[in-house]
């Protein structure tokens, strides 16, 4: 007799009481499905769902080859009309509302019945796609070695800022633009080091419930008046999303860098764009940066942009301080989005999409706490 979801039918039953099958996919701790004799997904876990960014009320019931689109069609028919045991390992797969992924796929029918299969998913290098990244020794001596210079360089400059002030006052109509200039640099280098300053600070930020929309124009009205006037920014947003546990600057300034490097990355591309898209993440957590449990991160914002990409070199070390593909890169703006977002008990990540000729950075943040 074929197990049933439903009742919570587990083959194989030995001596004393067992959990039932929907318990132990529900539990186990890979991407894994139940599929039913027609092919339809009769159980999903929450490592599903997240993998799948789709809700289980949205899996169960659906074609599992609708959800699983394999690009090759020879492996698509050998993976879902096999009744035998089989393994498919690096390949691209359409995994639910997801771009194309590299994953291993493992299916094994039940043993009471075979026409009912277990379908594993595992995706390459998953830590690395969801930016699980912890600071090295590295990073933590840059960080201190930025906050000293940040000192030492900050007392002297508001010293020359005063000297050409009272300069200025004495000044003729010829030299008088000289003496501005001074300020404004002045001005401009005290801002990099309260940059800087930003991201040497182990303080934790305080967030709060925010609707994301607005901090998000804020940050696209800003870079167009600015750094991306002549750059095209599109916009898609979900419009159902729920608010953040945020904070608001610290957010903004994630945002201006984002969009500041996808607009740097099409300036020489013919018809280049620049895109900030939202939408809702299914059932990921991960543990809070600040040892408070898990942190469910529902809020996903792209910034997508049709550049070339970041080479395959500097990927694993995309998010590290003084690390630049650029050649007047400081190396400090994805160092310090990946901080604050971290601090804001979320997760950027990277990911090229080869097939739509696109780079994403993805951030995902916490839905706002409620009481």
């Amino acid at each position: 007799m074929p197990p049933d979801p439903a009742r919570g039918g587990l083959p194989g039953q030995g001596h004393g009481p067992q959990p039932a099958l929907p318990d132990l996919i529900a539990s186990h701790p890979v991407a894994t499905l139940l599929i039913d004799p027609e092919g339809r997904i009769a159980s999903a876990n929450p490592r599903a769902e997240t993998l799948l960014n789709m809700a289980r009320s949205a899996l169960v019931g659906s074609v599992v080859s609708h959800v699983l689109r394999i690009a090759d069609p020879r492996v698509d028919t050998a993976i879902w009309m096999s009744d035998k045991p089989l393994s498919a390992y690096g390949i691209q797969v359409h995994a639910g509302r997801n771009e194309a992924v590299e994953m291993d796929i493992l299916v094994h029918p039940l043993l009471d019945d075979e026409r009912w299969r277990i379908v594993a998913l595992h995706v390459h290098g998953q830590s690395q796609t969801l930016g699980m990244r912890r600071a090295s020794l590295g990073v933590r001596s840059a960080t201190g070695a930025a906050a000293m210079l940040a000192h030492e360089i900050k007392n002297p400059l508001s010293g020359i800022r005063g000297a050409a002030q009272l300069l200025e006052g004495d000044a003729t109509e010829a030299t008088r633009p000289l003496t501005r200039l001074i300020c404004d640099e002045v001005d401009r280098i005290a801002a990099l080091i309260d940059r800087m300053q930003h991201f040497t600070s182990s303080q934790p930020l305080e967030c709060r419930p925010e609707n994301i929309y607005p901090l998000l124009d804020r940050a696209v009205e800003i870079a167009t008046a600015g750094f991306a006037r002549d750059c095209p920014i599109t916009r898609n947003y979900d419009p159902s999303l729920p608010y953040a546990q945020v904070n608001g600057d610290a957010l903004v300034q994630v945002m201006l860098n984002l969009v500041k490097n996808a607009v740097e990355a099409v300036q020489d591309v013919e018809q280049g764009v620049v895109q900030v898209a939202t939408a809702y993440r299914h059932g990921l957590s991960v543990l809070s940066t600040r040892g408070k449990g898990t942190a469910p991160l529902q809020i996903e914002i792209q910034v997508i942009d049709n550049g070339p990409g970041v080479p395959e070199n500097f990927r694993d070390v995309l998010f590290n301080p003084f690390i630049s593909n650029k050649r007047s890169g400081q190396g400090l703006g994805l160092a310090l989005v990946d901080k604050l977002v971290r601090d804001m008990n979320g997760l950027v990540q990277y990911e090229r999409d080869k097939s739509a000729g696109r780079s994403i950075f993805r951030v995902l943040l916490p839905m706002a706490v409620t009481a």
